[in-house]
C-alpha cells in the first residue's frame, strides 16, 4: 500500500531522479502534469480542446481545467495502488483541490483504493548557490546525450565528451539568468505549499546535497512509515 506522493523542491534538486527510483521502486505511476497536457491536447478529448482553445489565446491554463485532467488520470486502474505526482500540485489552491478529491473519494466509497490516503509530501532541500551550480554547471554530449557538470563531474578535457569527443552544448534555460527567475518563481509560487503540508503534518524534508541512493532510502522511509490516519 503506496498512496499518495508528492515530491516538491526548486529546479535542479533532484525531484525527477527521486520520482523515477520511487516509481520504479513501488510499480506505480508517475503522473505528470506536462503529460497529461500534451495527451489530452493531442487525443483531442474534451479537455484538450479546452487547453488548445486557451493555449492559442496565449492564457495559462486554469487550475480547474489541470484539475480536470488530474481527476480523470487518478481514477484509471493504475494508480488503485498509489502514484507520485509530478509538477502537482503547484499552489495552494491546487493542493486544496486534491485534499477535497481524495476526502470526496473515500467517503463516497467504502472500498476506496489506497491511493485516497492522505499524500506523503517529499520536500527535497539544497542550498541555492548549490542549486545554481548544478543548473549552471551542466553540460551534456550532443551525439551520445551524457551529461556532465563542469563543478562537480567535470570531463578530463574542458568543453569534450569523455566518450566519444563530442563538444558541450549548454540548455538555453540553464544560464545564470534563466535559473535566477525560475528559482524565484518557485518560491512564489511553490513554497507557499511547503508550509500548507507542514501545518498538516504530511511534510518530510530531507537534504538533496546527498548522494543519489541515500536520499532515495530516506525518500522510501518516509513513505512506508509516515502516519497518514
Amino acid at each position: 500500500m503506496v498512496g499518495t506522493i508528492i515530491v516538491l523542491g526548486p529546479p535542479g534538486a533532484g525531484k525527477g531522479t527521486q520520482a523515477k527510483l520511487i516509481s520504479a521502486t513501488y510499480g506505480i505511476p508517475q503522473v505528470s502534469t506536462g503529460d497529461l497536457l500534451r495527451d489530452n491536447v493531442a487525443r483531442e478529448t474534451e479537455l484538450g480542446l479546452r487547453v488548445k482553445a486557451l493555449m492559442g489565446t496565449g492564457a495559462l491554463v486554469s487550475d480547474d481545467l489541470v484539475c480536470d485532467m488530474v481527476a480523470e488520470r487518478l481514477r484509471r486502474p493504475d494508480c488503485d495502488r498509489g502514484y507520485i505526482l509530478d509538477g502537482f500540485p503547484r499552489t495552494v489552491v491546487q493542493a486544496e483541490w486534491l485534499d477535497r478529491y481524495l476526502k470526496s473519494r473515500q467517503s463516497g466509497n467504502g472500498s476506496a483504493p489506497s491511493s485516497d490516503m492522505k499524500p506523503v509530501v517529499i520536500r527535497l532541500v539544497v542550498e541555492y548557490n548549490r542549486l545554481l551550480q548544478r543548473i549552471t554547471g551542466r553540460r551534456s554530449c550532443p551525439t551520445c546525450g551524457r551529461i556532465y557538470n563542469v563543478y562537480f563531474q567535470p570531463p578530463k578535457v574542458d568543453g569534450i565528451c569523455d566518450v566519444d569527443g563530442g563538444r558541450f552544448v549548454v540548455r538555453p534555460d540553464d544560464t545564470e539568468e534563466v535559473v535566477v527567475e525560475r528559482l524565484k518563481a518557485y518560491e512564489k509560487l511553490t513554497l507557499p505549499l511547503v508550509d500548507y503540508y507542514h501545518t498538516k503534518g504530511r511534510l518530510v524534508e530531507i537534504n538533496g546535497d546527498q548522494p543519489v541512493e541515500l536520499i532515495a532510502a530516506q525518500a522510501f522511509s518516509a513513505i512506508e512509515n509516515v502516519n497518514r490516519l
